[in-house]
Formats: C-alpha cells, sequence, structure tokens
C-alpha cells in the first residue's frame, strides 16, 4: 500500500526540548493548531508514554470542510513518544477505536538553538471505505503549515 502521508516541515529557533515540552502538552495544541477546529483539550496532562490519551472538544464547523459535522470529541492515544525527539498519536472518537489515521510531530535537532520540525498526519491505514464515506483525507497542507508557524512562535517566546 501506498504511503499516504502529508507532512510540512519546518526549521525553529529553539531547542528540542522546548518544543517537545509544547507538543507533548495536549492543553496546547489548541494554540498550536489555529484553526478553530480545537476548542479545549480538557483535563489535558503532558504526555509521557505510548498509551497516555487525551480528549480534545473539536468543531469543523470553522473549516467548513465536512457540512454539518460541527461540534464533538475525540480520544488520542499516544502511539510513539521519545523525549525531545517525538510525539505521535492515533484518533478515535469516546464511543468507537481509533480511526487508522496518525498525527504526529517528529523534532530533529540541528544545532543547540536550532531544530527542523516536521509536523505529519497518515490515513495510510483508514480501511479504503472509510476513506470514500469520509471523503478522507481532510486535513490541508495548509493547516499542517499553520501549525508549525504557530509553535514556532510559541517556541521562541519561551
Amino acid at each position: 500500500m501506498a504511503s499516504e502521508r502529508i507532512a510540512v516541515t519546518r526549521r525553529i529557533g529553539a531547542d528540542a526540548h522546548t518544543i517537545f515540552t509544547i507538543v507533548s502538552d495536549p492543553a496546547g495544541h489548541v494554540k498550536i493548531d489555529g484553526s478553530d477546529m480545537l476548542e479545549a483539550a480538557p483535563d489535558a496532562r503532558p504526555l509521557s508514554a505510548a498509551g497516555d490519551t487525551f480528549v480534545m472538544d473539536m468543531d469543523r464547523a470553522p473549516l467548513g470542510d465536512i457540512p454539518g459535522m460541527g461540534k464533538y470529541k475525540v480520544r488520542n492515544t499516544v502511539t510513539q513518544i521519545v523525549p525531545d525527539r517525538l510525539v505521535e498519536w492515533t484518533v478515535g472518537a469516546l464511543d468507537r477505536p481509533a480511526l487508522g489515521h496518525l498525527y504526529g510531530w517528529l523534532i530533529e535537532p540541528v544545532s543547540d538553538g536550532e531544530c527542523d520540525v516536521t509536523n505529519y498526519c497518515d490515513w495510510t491505514d483508514i480501511p479504503p471505505e472509510m476513506k470514500s464515506a469520509r471523503a478522507w483525507p481532510v486535513v490541508p497542507v495548509s493547516m499542517l503549515e499553520r501549525s508549525v508557524e504557530n509553535l514556532a512562535r510559541l517556541a521562541t517566546a519561551r
């Protein structure tokens, strides 16, 4: 099966630990995403291990990409985490298991004060019938770009 991953990479003038601290805290994802789709990450704690979960309140109406979807909640489950290097999670709903798509932040130190940071999403493992029923993928590159730009602002403001 061919990979269906889209990604955006940007060099950020901050150390890997600072960037990891931001992307491993689900409460901060609202500020990072910047799409008005994420409303809150209630009761979120920083992520520390595979299997950690966090619930996000979502609202697709501002994006206008899936008519009538509106507000809902998702339960995200960490699939991989490597301190100062990687945070990856799969997305599911509160009432069903993971849907098969992954999101992640990959941090590659370039020097003590700079990192190449990649934000990605991958739909490779979503069953074909779900892709056709829901018009996957629905996250445009522009959303990933906005997330990386917002992360850069947050990381360099520290």
